[in-house]
């Protein structure tokens, strides 16, 4: 995770350098317990929409917001993203940040629940870069499953299977799986792929 990306990117919001906000973040997403929901997660997205210039409405907004997504991630709850959204929009708020602005930020962030399709244009490409690991090649996507169980360590190897296929299950069932043109192009079908292996894997079959 880069000072200097996050200084441009306070920059381009009219905010101060808010370093203690940065060292926050870094702290955050360094937690032990994390090994999927890392800044290496982080650094990922921000690739992700780097590679597609000209898809967002307001760029530092989703920025903002990808930086924020994950900052609260405690496995054993259920509303991590409210609380991360929670942050960002505090962060906002201080520095007096109108009101439109940060709702549109909250809404990103809240978007990657991933319980119903994004509302607004920008959330929709927000929640295309979070799922872009989805379509990434075999080895980095067993990886990715692998860190995801390791976040799970503690629920019992069955319950876990049976309930992580039926998250992978539902993503399959979606009509697609990204919102826009780029991403879908790219990654829907080795995200595809990746999913029916997954779940063939934790099924048994």
């Amino acid at each position: 995770m880069n000072r200097d990306r996050w200084q441009r990117l306070m920059a381009a919001l009219a905010l101060p350098e808010s370093n203690e906000t940065f060292e926050q973040l870094l702290d955050a997403y360094s937690q032990k317990h994390r090994h999927y929901h890392t800044g290496a997660h982080i650094e990922h997205c921000l690739r992700e929409l780097d590679s597609a210039p000209g898809l967002a409405q307001e760029p530092a907004e989703v920025e903002l917001a990808l930086w924020f997504h994950d900052v609260v991630y405690d496995p054993y709850s259920s509303d991590n993203e409210a609380t991360s959204a929670d942050l960002a929009c505090a962060l906002l708020n201080r520095h007096g940040v109108g009101a439109e602005r940060v709702e549109r930020v909250c809404a990103h962030i809240m978007a990657t629940r991933h319980e119903a399709p994004a509302a607004l244009d920008d959330s929709k490409l927000l929640v295309d870069v979070d799922l872009s690991i989805l379509g990434v090649d075999e080895a980095a996507y067993a990886t990715f499953e692998k860190n995801v169980r390791e976040e799970y360590r503690w629920v019992p190897g069955p319950l876990f299977r049976r309930k992580r296929a039926e998250i992978l299950e539902s993503f399959l069932a979606r009509p697609s799986l990204y919102s826009t043109v780029p991403f879908r192009t790219r990654y829907e079908a080795p995200a595809r792929r990746n999913l029916r292996a997954a779940i063939t894997a934790l099924r048994g079959e």
